[in-house]
């Protein structure tokens, strides 16, 4: 009589369902880094991935949240108590192509949700990849999160390249703002005193948050860039624009440093009689509080592979992956790429491309999955995600909204 085989475990149903997509992750991975798009425009990116997602099994819908290139994609059984949701990013920088290796975590992020769901059944687990646009600046995951695409999520998991592998660990707020004066332009050699400049009133503005940096506390960023200064050295500038970023531990010493920030922008109106309007171009990101056990249990995976993650203790950066830790319970390590260069740079860009990027994304796809896996098997664990997602679910109705986009600053 012939014997029937074994089942096989979540474990190798994730590692074989894995080994099954690795090439089509691996080109996708290169596709998008040699197709770079900036916040909201990813459109190849959200094309490819919903293109892979689909062919996988997964049910997509575009347009998550009004957001042309956001989307989520599901699969597995929609009764489960514990959906584990999967944050993909694929935004580039301006000039800089994928110097923050985007590109990666959306091929990893997709790899662990398809190989997830390839034990979804067996897990009692739903999937949701969540394809989350502009973090590099426009604060997708927010404006998602606001709009409700998060509240059937238990929790997050996602992995962000760098030269060397950690887990844990916080990151800084960040509010951007922007900064417009509006003058009166003049003839700068025949009647410059008919004018009001503009780009002087950023000149005393730059001069006095510059001043301010002496006191401000140990930790606190303050980091701007003139965007518009005029058109023609002969005329005085009736216009004039600056983008500023501020960083804090947290959001409410943001809220606090806030009022001594707007003084410095609010100078520059006062010695040069231009008028000046303050926006906001995305929400504010808050500090990430990751998950420990979690990230514990990612870093007990990765080492597992080879790897040698370091409990990290603060991340000089910032992320809307912070809004959504406050939210749920979620993950943000960092995957190794095993160089020297720093993100944001044209070097890093050329190293999130070749064989030790093709090891991050296969890699950190695993660990997701196997760290997701462990959290549906472990009953104390599940009980603890999903009481937390029935009490969130049971608030959402009070959820206060954020800042829109655009909006202007008191």
């Amino acid at each position: 009589m012939a014997r029937t085989a074994p089942a096989a475990t979540p474990d190798a149903a994730i590692r074989a369902r894995l080994g099954a997509v690795r090439d089509p992750l691996l080109s996708l991975a290169r596709d998008l880094h040699a197709h770079p798009e900036t916040a909201f425009a990813e459109h190849h990116a959200a094309d490819a991935l919903t293109r892979l997602l689909a062919d996988a099994g997964f049910a997509v819908e575009r347009g998550t949240a009004g957001l042309p290139t956001a989307f989520t994609a599901t699969a597995g059984p929609a009764d489960a108590d514990l959906t584990v949701g999967l944050c993909l990013e694929y935004d580039a920088l301006p000039d800089l192509g994928h110097a923050c290796g985007h590109h990666l975590i959306a091929a990893a992020g997709a790899g662990a949700a398809i190989a997830l769901a390839a034990a979804a059944g067996d897990l009692a687990v739903r999937v949701k990849a969540l394809g989350t646009p502009a973090e590099e600046g426009g604060g997708g995951k927010i404006l998602m999160l606001d709009a409700g695409a998060f509240d059937d999520v238990s929790c997050a998991l996602m992995v962000h390249p760098g030269p060397a592998d950690d887990f844990g660990g916080t990151s800084r707020a960040s509010r951007g703002v922007r900064a417009e004066y509006q003058g009166r332009a003049a003839h700068a050699a025949i009647a410059p005193y008919d004018g009001l400049n503009a780009a002087d009133a950023c000149v005393v503005a730059q001069t006095a948050l510059a001043l301010l940096r002496q006191q401000l506390p140990d930790g606190v960023r303050m980091h701007g860039i003139v965007t518009h200064g005029g058109d023609r050295t002969n005329i005085i500038p009736a216009r004039a624009r600056m983008s500023w970023q501020l960083r804090a531990d947290t959001l409410d010493e943001l809220e606090t440093l806030w009022p001594r920030v707007r003084a410095c922008f609010e100078a520059g109106a006062v010695a040069t009689g231009c008028e000046l309007t303050l926006t906001e171009p995305s929400p504010a990101y808050a500090d990430l509080r990751q998950d420990a056990w979690l990230g514990d249990t990612y870093a007990r995976h990765v080492r597992a592979l080879g790897r040698d993650p370091e409990p990290a203790v603060f991340i000089g950066a910032s992320t809307d992956m912070g809004n959504i830790s406050q939210a749920l319970p979620a993950v943000h390590p960092t995957i190794g790429l095993s160089c020297h260069a720093r993100p944001h740079t044209a070097e890093f860009a050329e190293a999130t491309t070749g064989e030790h990027a093709d090891r991050a994304v296969l890699d950190g796809a695993l660990a997701m999955a196997l760290t997701a896996a462990d959290l549906a098997a472990d009953p104390e664990q599940r009980a603890r995600v999903t009481a937390a997602h029935r009490a969130r679910a049971r608030s959402a109705g009070t959820r206060q909204g954020r800042s829109s986009a655009g909006s202007p600053l008191g």
